[in-house]
């Protein structure tokens, strides 16, 4: 069923008198639009004139609160792959967010509530759908709460159902509540300063040195590493302006495109406050500067096969990277260095930790990482959890130990290295 919810922007309205219609009583709801079109809708099938008029009444009433539902007859199916493809496909800038909640209707949602329509669902089918899912999967659960919250209230605001019936519909007990906009960190899943020490040397002379450089110095995240151009420094400010990753256009076909390059379409960041202005530490500054030297060479060399899009981290004929590249290489990093296996983005939660271990303002902390207003909780031994408060405090210099230098004889030492931000810029 194809339908069209703009239809629901009424300014003005009149509803008739009762009259007899088809043996019975009824009267009819007159919608007024911009246009200056009028939309009648007929309400009808009462058996008697008291009846129909305390409908009409009750008619009246929602129309002036603005609780009128327009689309009585929509059903759940259409309604929410109305919403997922009209509504979120546009909103989100991320094909995975997309696909997450086209899946999340698709296998979780329409199969359980799908034949019935909208008006008709209470919080009694809310909440035995939340029992239902928390039984196949707490991460699904979850899931379909936010799905449903988000799309229950877009069809209140369509004039499709007149109350949110999610609304204060909780996830059974069993399901731990997770504390709104707060990222937990596991510190025994992250890597210790010795440790970031062995790894930065270790990947030297590896294909992913600079992503793992932007990573755990920078805390970039692996989309927007391979984003990240030269074009992108201020050579003069030593700062990094993040403005896009790269990744799948949504409404994209792979048959469009070049081959190998569907999933390395230039794209919008995950969210507005990925935006964001980062100091480049003295030792990514130069690694910057070497890697730069690296790419005008192979550009001269291959003249005629060198793509020169500019990107920092990219193949030796100047190709972006894919978004598991750097997979293999780390991986072989960490068994043949003796460091924990842990995933490549604890690496950012490594940068993070460390920043919040050496006193660091957690609301400069989170614009650094390009979080939206969050508390960062710390795990620090597995299960004692602390959550730094928020404040506004100015940035403190930049821990020293963050930036390695070699020196002779191969040994690995500490240089110091202040980098001071201001707080206006992430404030």
């Amino acid at each position: 069923m194809k339908f069209d919810l703009n239809f629901q922007k009424y300014v003005e309205w009149e509803v008739s008198n009762v009259m007899p219609l088809k043996g019975k009583f009824g009267y009819r709801v007159f919608l007024i639009y911009m246009d200056g079109s009028k939309k009648p809708q007929q309400k009808a099938g009462f058996d008697t004139e008291k009846e129909a008029n305390a409908a009409r009444d009750k008619t009246i009433g929602e129309l002036y609160s603005g609780t009128y539902v327009v689309y009585a007859n929509v059903r759940v199916k259409d309604f929410m792959e109305f919403w997922v493809e009209e509504e979120i496909q546009n909103r989100v800038e991320s094909s995975e967010t997309y696909a997450t909640y086209a899946g999340i209707v698709k296998n979780h949602i329409v199969p359980v509530l799908g034949g019935r329509k909208m008006v008709e669902i209470n919080r009694g089918d809310v909440q035995k759908l939340y029992n239902q899912k928390a039984d196949y999967s707490v991460s699904v659960a979850r899931l379909v709460k936010t799905v449903m919250n988000v799309s229950m209230q877009y069809a209140v605001d369509k004039k499709v159902i007149a109350e949110n019936p999610a609304l204060g519909v909780d996830l059974p007990k069993k399901v731990v509540k997770k504390k709104y906009h707060t990222r937990n960190i596991d510190t025994q899943k992250t890597l210790t300063m010795d440790q970031i020490l062995i790894l930065l040397e270790a990947s030297r002379n590896t294909p992913i040195h600079m992503q793992v450089l932007f990573n755990v110095l920078m805390g970039l995240r692996r989309r927007e590493i391979n984003g990240v151009k030269y074009s992108d420094v201020d050579y003069i400010n030593r700062t990094l302006k993040v403005q896009r990753q790269l990744g799948k256009k949504i409404r994209s076909k792979k048959e469009d495109f070049a081959p190998k390059t569907f999933t390395k379409q230039e794209v919008r960041l995950k969210t507005s406050s990925s935006y964001r202005d980062l100091p480049i530490p003295d030792y990514v500054f130069e690694a910057i500067l070497e890697q730069r030297k690296i790419y005008e060479r192979q550009k001269s060399r291959r003249n005629n096969t060198f793509q020169d899009l500019g990107y920092i981290c990219c193949s030796s004929y100047g190709r972006p990277r894919s978004k598991d590249f750097h997979w293999t290489h780390y991986k072989r990093l960490l068994e043949e260095n003796g460091l924990p296996d842990i995933r490549w983005h604890d690496l950012r939660s490594t940068f993070c930790t460390i920043l919040l271990k050496n006193d660091f303002n957690p609301k400069a902390v989170s614009k650094l990482m390009g979080h939206a207003k969050e508390l960062i909780t710390i795990d620090v031994y597995g299960d004692n959890k602390g959550i730094i408060a928020d404040c506004v405090d100015e940035l403190q210099p930049f821990i020293d130990e963050v930036m390695p230098d070699m020196e002779t004889e191969g040994m690995l030492v500490t240089e110091d290295i202040d980098v001071v931000v201001a707080a206006d810029s992430f404030l």
